[in-house]
């Protein structure tokens, strides 16, 4: 039976391979004909899961798609993408368009398995995933921990939505710079950190997955959340002001079944933003629906879009509760991004600890962490934070100066400035209370002083 099986699949595999020779994916970039943007055009065999991967190439390279055709009913894939680059103008760099034709024409591959989607093998660092409850302090907890065990974070990724966090960390040992291998040792820092994530009076439970493998981090962090069902409804605010901000900044999404043609429609309008086409396809796929038909469309700072899709046995959506489900998951997916806060850029040589000891800073002065990037390249650290008071209140510049004086003015630069006070008055975020975590609401002056270290050793 097994040999059965295993001969079948083989036989897909080189009816796929033969497929996609006779038909070789074809790529056109137009600079020509749209005075705003440059035109993409892929034509290619269908494969499930193509959509995504031509997606995340473009949002990897961050190019902004600014409208977009999708069309893959049948055994073709014919798609034409309008896109900029982060100026908002035409892409002419050759590199770059020498990539997108590599990457998406008759060069590329595109794997039938989504788990190779984005997946770059690599055995210099370690992966560390982490999922859980969020809370003051957290991050900050995170990374002292990390540098305890004597583990230095060269990338990281880390967002929070709706009490809950996730996190996605490239680490190495101290002494090697390579990936840590022994064992034993990996237990330990998969346990410890479990430990701080868990902490106390947690209803869920902590994960964390370490591996030797570089993932493509946006991918998984939804995969991550959507796992550790973040899109449910938890918290609820009483304060009416707080409801009515919240329903308008709340994405309008609708599910509609078209029953004459066996689709379900799908539009979702909300504030455009990078990376939000590839978030709500990335759902869409986890949530194994396949996109036939679709558009998407921005006007000023708004976006659109409409998928006809159908779930992957070939059916629409069947229920209320399926339906409702669809409609929480691509909510959560476009919040989980959205970068809330003032938006701080540290650049500076990298060493050991900076990342402990920069959140550390943040958690003293009462400031939270929404999300955060870090990143290393050539010996040099260039981290990107989104944070907020930890009180909901807007952020004191003198806070700020305060910890720019700490860090070092040419290091930690403010890319967006506070709203002015008015003097003797406070505004209160319109944020949820809840999300205030990943920071610290203490200002404690030492790690050591909460006692997580000995506590979690």
């Amino acid at each position: 039976m097994d040999v059965n099986m295993s001969f079948s699949q083989d036989m897909d595999d080189e009816y796929e391979k033969l497929v996609r020779r006779m038909n070789p994916p074809r790529v056109v970039i137009d600079n020509d004909s749209c005075k705003k943007a440059t035109v993409i055009r892929v034509d290619s065999a269908n494969e499930y899961g193509i959509l995504l991967e031509v997606v995340q190439i473009l949002t990897d390279l961050d190019l902004t798609i600014t409208k977009a055709y999708i069309s893959s009913d049948g055994g073709w894939f014919m798609d034409v993408f309008n896109v900029t680059d982060q100026d908002g103008n035409k892409v002419t760099d050759e590199v770059v368009l020498d990539y997108i034709q590599k990457s998406l024409g008759p060069e590329a591959c595109f794997s039938t398995s989504l788990r190779s989607v984005g997946v770059i093998p690599s055995t210099d660092s370690t992966v560390i995933e982490l999922t859980g409850c969020d809370r003051p302090g957290l991050l900050s907890e995170l990374t002292a921990v990390l540098t305890h065990l004597k583990c230095s974070v060269l990338n990281a990724e880390v967002w929070t939505h709706n009490t809950r966090a996730a996190a996605v960390m490239e680490v190495t040992d101290d002494l090697t710079g390579c990936a840590v291998s022994d064992p034993e040792r990996l237990s330990r820092i998969k346990n410890l950190l479990r430990n701080v994530l868990k902490g106390s009076n947690t209803p869920k439970e902590a994960k964390t997955v370490v591996s030797h493998g570089e993932v493509h981090t946006d991918r998984r962090l939804h995969q991550m959340m959507f796992e550790d069902r973040d899109y449910e409804n938890r918290v609820v605010v009483d304060d009416d002001s707080s409801n009515v901000q919240d329903e308008r900044q709340r994405p309008d999404v609708c599910v509609d079944n078209w029953l004459d043609k066996d689709y379900s429609v799908v539009t979702v309008r909300c504030k455009d933003r990078p990376k939000l086409l590839f978030d709500t396809v990335c759902t869409l796929t986890d949530m194994q629906y396949v996109v036939f038909h679709g558009s998407v469309d921005t006007e000023g700072t708004e976006a659109f879009q409409e998928y006809y899709v159908r779930h992957i046995d070939c059916s629409p959506v069947k229920s209320e509760a399926e339906k409702q489900r669809v409609i929480q998951c691509l909510e959560a997916a476009i919040k989980r991004r959205v970068s809330e806060g003032l938006k701080l850029e540290l650049c500076t040589t990298d060493r050991v600890g900076l990342l402990s000891n920069v959140t550390r800073i943040f958690r003293e002065n009462s400031l939270t962490v929404t999300r955060a990037e870090v990143k290393t390249k050539g010996g040099k650290a260039l981290n990107t934070f989104y944070v907020s008071d930890a009180s909901g209140y807007s952020i004191d510049s003198k806070t700020i100066d305060s910890i720019r004086q700490t860090i070092g003015q040419t290091i930690l630069k403010v890319k967006n400035k506070p709203k002015e006070q008015q003097q003797g008055e406070k505004h209160p975020s319109q944020e949820s209370p809840t999300r205030f975590l990943f920071g610290g609401l203490f200002k404690s002056k030492s790690f050591v002083n909460f006692g997580l270290v000995r506590s979690y050793s």
